[in-house]
Protein backbone atom coordinates (compact mmCIF):
# COMPACT_ATOMS: atom_id res chain seq x y z
CA UNK A 1 0.00 0.00 0.00
CA UNK A 2 1.53 3.08 -1.38
CA UNK A 3 0.48 7.16 -0.31
CA UNK A 4 1.75 9.05 -3.13
CA UNK A 5 3.91 11.70 -0.97
CA UNK A 6 2.55 14.38 -3.10
CA UNK A 7 -1.27 13.99 -1.59
CA UNK A 8 0.78 13.91 2.10
CA UNK A 9 2.33 17.31 0.85
CA UNK A 10 -1.02 18.88 -0.31
CA UNK A 11 -2.69 17.95 2.84
CA UNK A 12 -0.15 19.30 5.18
CA UNK A 13 -0.30 22.72 2.68
CA UNK A 14 -4.52 22.88 2.89
CA UNK A 15 -4.27 21.53 6.90
CA UNK A 16 -2.72 24.89 7.78
CA UNK A 17 -3.60 27.31 5.40
CA UNK A 18 -7.48 26.42 6.60
CA UNK A 19 -6.97 26.76 10.02
CA UNK A 20 -4.16 28.81 10.82
CA UNK A 21 -5.44 31.94 8.24
CA UNK A 22 -8.94 32.84 8.92
CA UNK A 23 -7.99 34.27 12.48
CA UNK A 24 -5.75 36.79 10.19
CA UNK A 25 -8.89 38.08 8.30
CA UNK A 26 -11.28 40.12 10.35
CA UNK A 27 -11.95 42.40 7.90
CA UNK A 28 -15.84 42.77 6.65
CA UNK A 29 -16.63 40.75 3.67
CA UNK A 30 -17.69 43.03 1.27
CA UNK A 31 -20.40 40.84 -0.39
CA UNK A 32 -21.85 40.55 2.96
CA UNK A 33 -20.78 43.06 5.82
CA UNK A 34 -21.91 40.95 8.54
CA UNK A 35 -19.87 38.54 8.19
CA UNK A 36 -15.88 38.64 8.00
CA UNK A 37 -13.14 37.21 5.39
CA UNK A 38 -12.08 34.45 7.31
CA UNK A 39 -16.17 33.22 7.79
CA UNK A 40 -16.08 33.65 3.67
CA UNK A 41 -13.25 31.50 3.61
CA UNK A 42 -13.70 28.86 6.24
CA UNK A 43 -16.74 27.93 4.59
CA UNK A 44 -14.25 26.04 2.30
CA UNK A 45 -12.55 24.26 4.95
CA UNK A 46 -14.58 21.19 5.12
CA UNK A 47 -14.86 21.10 1.20
CA UNK A 48 -11.39 21.05 0.91
CA UNK A 49 -10.06 19.41 3.95
CA UNK A 50 -12.65 16.20 3.92
CA UNK A 51 -11.57 15.22 0.35
CA UNK A 52 -7.84 15.27 0.53
CA UNK A 53 -8.64 13.43 4.25
CA UNK A 54 -10.83 11.02 1.97
CA UNK A 55 -8.01 10.69 -0.91
CA UNK A 56 -5.45 9.54 2.25
CA UNK A 57 -7.97 7.08 3.13
CA UNK A 58 -8.89 5.33 0.06
CA UNK A 59 -5.04 5.46 -0.78
CA UNK A 60 -6.21 6.91 -4.15
CA UNK A 61 -8.56 4.16 -4.95
CA UNK A 62 -6.64 0.99 -3.56
CA UNK A 63 -8.35 0.27 -0.37
CA UNK A 64 -11.09 -1.67 -1.33
CA UNK A 65 -14.49 -1.94 -0.14
CA UNK A 66 -14.12 -2.31 3.66
CA UNK A 67 -17.05 -1.78 5.52
CA UNK A 68 -15.96 -0.99 8.90
CA UNK A 69 -13.25 1.65 8.08
CA UNK A 70 -16.04 3.47 5.68
CA UNK A 71 -18.23 3.78 8.42
CA UNK A 72 -15.56 5.00 10.85
CA UNK A 73 -14.77 7.03 8.21
CA UNK A 74 -17.76 8.82 7.65
CA UNK A 75 -18.36 9.13 11.67
CA UNK A 76 -15.18 10.84 12.24
CA UNK A 77 -15.67 13.36 9.12
CA UNK A 78 -18.98 13.88 9.99
CA UNK A 79 -17.95 15.03 13.45
CA UNK A 80 -14.99 17.07 12.06
CA UNK A 81 -17.68 19.20 10.24
CA UNK A 82 -19.76 19.65 13.07
CA UNK A 83 -17.20 20.99 15.06
CA UNK A 84 -15.86 22.91 12.81
CA UNK A 85 -19.35 24.12 11.69
CA UNK A 86 -20.33 24.83 15.11
CA UNK A 87 -17.38 26.71 15.86
CA UNK A 88 -17.76 28.72 12.08
CA UNK A 89 -21.02 29.90 12.93
CA UNK A 90 -21.11 30.67 16.95
CA UNK A 91 -17.45 32.63 16.34
CA UNK A 92 -19.43 34.63 13.60
CA UNK A 93 -23.13 35.13 15.72
CA UNK A 94 -20.13 36.43 18.63
CA UNK A 95 -17.92 38.67 16.86
CA UNK A 96 -21.40 40.43 15.50
CA UNK A 97 -23.30 40.82 18.86
CA UNK A 98 -20.26 41.74 20.37
CA UNK A 99 -18.88 41.25 24.26
CA UNK A 100 -21.86 41.17 27.06
CA UNK A 101 -22.37 38.48 29.98
CA UNK A 102 -26.33 37.80 28.55
CA UNK A 103 -27.44 34.09 28.61
CA UNK A 104 -27.13 34.26 24.55
CA UNK A 105 -23.31 35.29 24.95
CA UNK A 106 -22.82 32.57 27.72
CA UNK A 107 -24.54 29.43 24.99
CA UNK A 108 -22.47 30.86 21.84
CA UNK A 109 -18.91 31.15 23.56
CA UNK A 110 -20.12 27.64 25.02
CA UNK A 111 -20.49 26.54 21.50
CA UNK A 112 -17.68 28.90 20.37
CA UNK A 113 -15.35 27.89 22.27
CA UNK A 114 -15.74 25.01 24.38
CA UNK A 115 -17.83 22.32 21.95
CA UNK A 116 -16.93 23.26 18.77
CA UNK A 117 -13.29 22.81 19.45
CA UNK A 118 -13.48 19.39 21.90
CA UNK A 119 -15.37 17.98 18.38
CA UNK A 120 -13.19 19.40 15.51
CA UNK A 121 -9.87 18.76 17.50
CA UNK A 122 -11.33 14.96 18.66
CA UNK A 123 -12.44 14.60 14.76
CA UNK A 124 -8.78 15.44 13.45
CA UNK A 125 -7.19 12.84 16.01
CA UNK A 126 -9.25 10.53 15.14
CA UNK A 127 -8.77 10.83 11.61
CA UNK A 128 -5.40 10.25 11.93
CA UNK A 129 -5.08 7.57 14.34
CA UNK A 130 -7.85 5.34 11.31
CA UNK A 131 -5.18 6.07 8.98
CA UNK A 132 -2.72 5.28 10.48
CA UNK A 133 -4.37 1.95 11.59
CA UNK A 134 -5.08 1.04 8.36
CA UNK A 135 -1.45 1.77 7.04
CA UNK A 136 -0.34 -1.55 9.07
CA UNK A 137 -2.20 -3.63 6.91
CA UNK A 138 0.36 -2.81 4.26
CA UNK A 139 4.54 -2.96 4.98
CA UNK A 140 5.77 -2.72 0.98
CA UNK A 141 6.57 1.18 0.91
CA UNK A 142 10.25 1.04 1.40
CA UNK A 143 11.33 4.81 -0.19
CA UNK A 144 10.53 7.46 1.64
CA UNK A 145 10.12 10.92 0.24
CA UNK A 146 11.74 12.79 3.16
CA UNK A 147 11.42 16.00 1.01
CA UNK A 148 7.69 16.04 0.92
CA UNK A 149 6.70 14.62 3.76
CA UNK A 150 9.12 16.41 6.45
CA UNK A 151 7.55 19.75 5.24
CA UNK A 152 3.91 18.84 5.38
CA UNK A 153 4.76 17.36 8.63
CA UNK A 154 6.42 20.39 9.99
CA UNK A 155 2.94 22.17 8.93
CA UNK A 156 0.43 19.54 10.40
CA UNK A 157 2.98 19.40 14.05
CA UNK A 158 2.64 23.43 13.67
CA UNK A 159 -1.18 23.67 12.92
CA UNK A 160 -2.18 21.04 15.18
CA UNK A 161 -0.53 22.60 18.48
CA UNK A 162 -1.45 25.78 17.62
CA UNK A 163 -4.59 24.94 17.44
CA UNK A 164 -5.04 23.03 20.13
CA UNK A 165 -3.85 25.67 22.36
CA UNK A 166 -5.72 28.62 21.26
CA UNK A 167 -8.87 26.23 20.94
CA UNK A 168 -8.09 25.30 24.62
CA UNK A 169 -8.46 21.44 24.36
CA UNK A 170 -4.70 20.50 25.47
CA UNK A 171 -6.22 18.29 28.21
CA UNK A 172 -7.56 16.21 25.72
CA UNK A 173 -6.18 16.63 22.42
CA UNK A 174 -2.65 15.94 23.66
CA UNK A 175 -2.61 12.80 25.66
CA UNK A 176 -4.84 11.66 22.10
CA UNK A 177 -2.24 12.35 20.09
CA UNK A 178 0.53 11.32 22.85
CA UNK A 179 -1.56 7.69 22.60
CA UNK A 180 -0.69 7.73 18.83
CA UNK A 181 2.72 8.36 19.03
CA UNK A 182 3.46 5.16 21.92
CA UNK A 183 1.23 3.08 19.65
CA UNK A 184 3.21 3.88 16.15
CA UNK A 185 6.39 3.76 18.10
CA UNK A 186 5.72 0.58 20.08
CA UNK A 187 2.92 -1.58 18.60
CA UNK A 188 4.46 -1.57 14.71
CA UNK A 189 8.00 0.74 14.60
CA UNK A 190 9.58 -0.67 11.78
CA UNK A 191 6.74 -0.11 9.81
CA UNK A 192 6.74 3.31 10.02
CA UNK A 193 9.76 3.92 8.07
CA UNK A 194 8.93 2.17 5.82
CA UNK A 195 5.32 4.29 4.94
CA UNK A 196 5.67 7.96 4.03
CA UNK A 197 2.05 8.44 5.80
CA UNK A 198 2.93 7.49 9.53
CA UNK A 199 5.97 9.00 9.25
CA UNK A 200 3.97 12.38 8.65
CA UNK A 201 2.16 11.50 11.72
CA UNK A 202 4.80 10.10 13.49
CA UNK A 203 6.94 13.74 12.82
CA UNK A 204 3.84 15.59 12.80
CA UNK A 205 2.73 14.76 16.10
CA UNK A 206 6.45 15.02 17.69
CA UNK A 207 7.06 18.46 16.59
CA UNK A 208 3.09 19.19 17.65
CA UNK A 209 4.58 17.83 21.38
CA UNK A 210 7.44 18.92 21.62
CA UNK A 211 5.67 22.66 20.97
CA UNK A 212 3.30 22.22 23.38
CA UNK A 213 6.55 21.16 26.01
CA UNK A 214 7.84 24.09 25.43
CA UNK A 215 5.10 26.58 24.92
CA UNK A 216 3.14 25.33 28.51
CA UNK A 217 6.58 25.11 30.34
CA UNK A 218 7.51 29.35 29.65
CA UNK A 219 4.17 30.21 30.90
CA UNK A 220 3.74 27.52 33.34
CA UNK A 221 0.41 26.51 32.06
CA UNK A 222 -0.76 25.96 28.76
CA UNK A 223 -2.43 29.46 27.91
CA UNK A 224 -3.87 30.30 24.73
CA UNK A 225 -1.93 32.52 22.88
CA UNK A 226 -4.53 35.80 22.96
CA UNK A 227 -4.46 35.02 26.95
CA UNK A 228 -0.53 35.55 26.20
CA UNK A 229 -1.14 38.99 24.09
CA UNK A 230 0.10 37.77 20.68
CA UNK A 231 -3.01 38.48 18.93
Amino acid sequence: MITKPIWILGFGLAFAFFILLPPFLGEPFPFYTSIAWADALDLATPIILLPLYWILFTDVGRLGRKLAPAIAFAALAGLWAEGQGMHLSANSIGNLLGSGSSSIHGLIHFYDETLSHILWHVAIVGLSALLVALRWEGSTETRMAWGLVVPAAILYGFTFFAAIVEGGTVWISAPLALGILVWMLLARRRVVTRQNLLMFFLLGYTLALVLLLIWCGLWGACIEFSAAGLF
